[in-house]
């Protein structure tokens, strides 16, 4: 039988861009293996696979101004007072002093003041932040910052649970989680509505009185 046909060639980003850039600091990176693994045909195509995908993973720096990322997504309600919690969404991050992946679930509870948010605008806005060099502190304080503008509520909690690349894969090789909590607005100093923050982004009333509501 004649042989298949070899596949057709892939195209090449443009000279100079930062898809070039980043894929020949890739194909740098593996050259350190070594002659004999760096040339194996099964990883001719790694450099460009892998700056492809570092690009995708820091794309939220693409974005000037993350606010702008909700659109028309955010809504006058005059009768919005009570809480609202929007929980387990997903997102991925890279963490900025490894290079590896983190990944995890936000949890988000407010108290609007007349305003609430279309509820697909919180993962869009949440990976905006989260698509970038990050620590996951940052990133918690970053997302509910973010919110606290768009809404003005009266009281604010972001939570984040995730797990590291560089405590799983690395180091000391264990795989835990770590949970960081942000609250923002007004009325996060009353006890009464701190509690009901908290209870929304599942710290619950012990937490609550650890955390001196």
């Amino acid at each position: 039988a004649p042989a298949p046909p070899p596949p057709p060639p892939q195209p090449r980003p443009p000279a100079g861009s930062k898809a070039e850039i980043a894929e020949a600091a890739y194909r740098m990176l593996l050259s350190t293996l070594g002659p004999e693994e760096a040339s194996r045909h099964e990883l001719e195509r790694t450099p460009y696979r892998a700056a492809k995908a570092f690009r995708e993973m820091t794309a939220g720096l693409e974005v000037a101004d993350p606010l702008t990322v909700v659109g028309q997504g955010l809504f006058e309600v005059e009768e919005a007072h009570d809480l609202v919690a929007v929980r387990d969404l997903p997102f991925h991050s890279m963490c900025e002093h490894h290079l590896l992946p983190f990944s995890g679930i936000a949890h988000i509870a407010y108290i609007p003041n007349g305003k609430v948010l279309g509820l697909s605008k919180f993962p869009r806005l949440l990976n905006v932040f989260a698509r970038r060099l990050q620590l996951q502190e940052r990133l918690s304080s970053q997302f509910a910052d973010a919110l606290q503008r768009l809404l003005a509520p009266s009281a604010l909690g972001v939570a984040l649970e995730a797990t590291h690349g560089c405590m799983c894969h690395r180091g000391v090789g264990v795989s835990s989680s770590t949970r960081t909590l942000v609250l923002r607005g007004p009325g996060r100093e009353d006890p009464a509505v701190r509690a009901s923050i908290l209870d929304g982004v599942s710290f619950g009333a012990a937490s609550a009185q650890t955390l001196g509501a």
